[in-house]
């Protein structure tokens, strides 16, 4: 018994290799390398004992060998800012299922706004001989860039991207988005709209609260600078937000947040402070992550998709030349909006809601 079961160890341990797959499918070594490497002149009935022998097999084949054979990788990169924000994560979904649509795998970078973990991200991408980058991040720098374009690597960008050669740029309209959120709650009856902006070196942050600022003007509607706080967006800048918002002389009766992680950290402080959503506050987010879909009450959010932003990126990467692609927002109204507190069709709701329940 324990002969025979050090002999399976030693056959299990046994390394397969394309010598092995060879000997199975009776060709030679060279047509199993055509075969694995898609060699379009490969006989069809060798090719067809190959894939037999390796499928019989479990023969997995080294990616990275027939990369150095081939000079493609077939590997395209991802470099993102912030991991534990659920917007990434769904748009890195969106991004490897487009490459695995094109037969493309891909190789993820998280930088936590950290330029060491930026460096190594862009070291790994080099390494790794990717045919493409996109950087979906902001702030990286320049001499990091130059390391991936100076290699012939295409790259694409969000909003914002250096003019060199074979760099794309993925356009977001947050004009469109933030204004139908302006325009909604003043429908509403708001006037007293307060606004937790993102971090101020990020483009895209400066472009959300730039956006607002132009809706809020274009009803006539003057925002206080109280008004308008400096978050980071994370759940934390929100609950600070909220606590300098609900310390005003007047408080608003509408919040607006750059981003959904900021309005998630924001309905938690009204909870804590005894507020009630949207009865007492009117709450809208930005990005339209999955989870602001479950939140108590759901969530009104201005929709980004990640997936069309993906699929953008992707598209940039493999055609460097295409035109720039513009990604549109929208509103997605849910349960966190309504009338302000106190007004005549508050009074008329409140009313009704009574009624309701003396008949209950």
């Amino acid at each position: 018994m324990k002969k025979r079961a050090r002999s399976t160890s030693r056959t299990a341990s046994k390394r397969l290799d394309i010598r092995t797959v060879a000997q199975a499918a009776g060709v030679s070594v060279a047509t199993v390398s055509r075969v694995i490497n898609k060699v379009p002149s490969v006989d069809p009935g060798l090719a067809k004992k190959v894939w037999e022998a390796i499928q019989k097999l479990g023969y997995v084949p080294n990616t990275q060998a027939r990369a150095l054979v081939s000079g493609h990788s077939k590997l395209l990169g991802v470099i993102i800012s912030d991991i534990t924000n659920p917007f990434f994560p769904e748009l890195i979904q969106g991004f490897e299922d487009k490459a695995v649509e094109v037969g493309y795998e891909t190789l993820i970078g998280s930088t936590n706004y950290d330029l060491q973990r930026m460096e190594l991200c862009v070291q790994r991408m080099l390494e790794r001989k990717v045919e493409g980058v996109a950087v979906m991040t902001f702030g990286i720098e320049e001499p990091l860039l130059e390391r991936l374009s100076s290699q012939g690597i295409p790259m694409v960008f969000i909003d914002l991207a250096p003019k060199k050669k074979d760099i794309s740029t993925i356009r977001v309209d947050y004009q469109k988005g933030i204004r139908e959120a302006v325009q909604h709650l003043a429908v509403l009856g708001h006037r007293r709209i307060a606004f937790i902006a993102g971090p101020q070196r990020l483009h895209s942050a400066v472009t959300r609260l730039e956006a607002f600022r132009a809706a809020t003007r274009e009803i006539g509607l003057k925002i206080p600078a109280g008004s308008i706080f400096h978050g980071d967006h994370t759940a934390e800048g929100g609950e600070r937000g909220v606590a300098h918002l609900l310390a005003l002389k007047e408080r608003p009766t509408a919040i607006m947040c750059s981003n959904d992680m900021t309005a998630i950290g924001a309905m938690h402080a009204l909870a804590h402070a005894g507020l009630s959503i949207p009865r007492d506050i009117s709450l809208i987010g930005f990005d339209d992550i999955r989870i602001t879909e479950y939140m108590l009450p759901p969530l009104t959010t201005v929709r980004m998709s990640g997936g069309d932003i993906a699929a953008s990126a992707v598209a940039a990467l493999l055609d460097p030349s295409a035109p720039p692609k513009e990604v549109e927002t929208r509103l997605i109204v849910r349960q966190s909006t309504s009338v302000p507190a106190g007004t005549l069709s508050d009074l008329h709701a409140d009313a009704s809601r009574k009624r309701l329940s003396r008949k209950s």
